[in-house]
């Protein structure tokens, strides 16, 4: 039984499939886009997730705004940047936007599924 869909958006394709394999075996479902505007059309198509992980530095669309676009199209999902760029004042804008949680690449499969839970507000499930 699925616990729902997040949507992961890196242009690194060991990232995406990384935290992709994370989140399955953590009982999600997954789907994925490689830059902003892959993103932007999947969002505008009516996807329906629980949350969304989101690198910043992104082909196409700037990271700050797909995730204002994110906010407008998906008031209430929680969004979760992953960076292997840390910045605090990008990070300090970033929570301005009403993202919820901030990891710096290579998050560890633990720490990347308790932040999807945290940001949707479910008990860690442990196996």
């Amino acid at each position: 039984m699925s616990l729902g869909r997040v949507f992961i958006i890196d242009d690194e394709e060991h990232v995406r499939k990384t935290v992709s394999l994370a989140l399955k075996q953590g009982g999600y479902e997954v789907l994925e886009a490689a830059d902003g505007e892959d993103a932007m059309a999947t969002i505008q198509s009516g996807l329906s997730v629980r949350a969304i992980i989101c690198d910043i530095a992104l082909p196409k669309v700037k990271g700050h705004d797909l995730i204002a676009f994110i906010r407008a199209k998906l008031p209430s999902v929680p969004v979760i940047v992953l960076t292997g760029h840390p910045d605090v004042q990008g990070a300090a804008a970033l929570f301005k936007l009403g993202v919820v949680d901030y990891l710096i690449k290579p998050a560890q499969a633990q720490t990347l599924l308790e932040a999807v839970r945290r940001a949707i507000g479910e008990q860690a499930v442990f196996e």
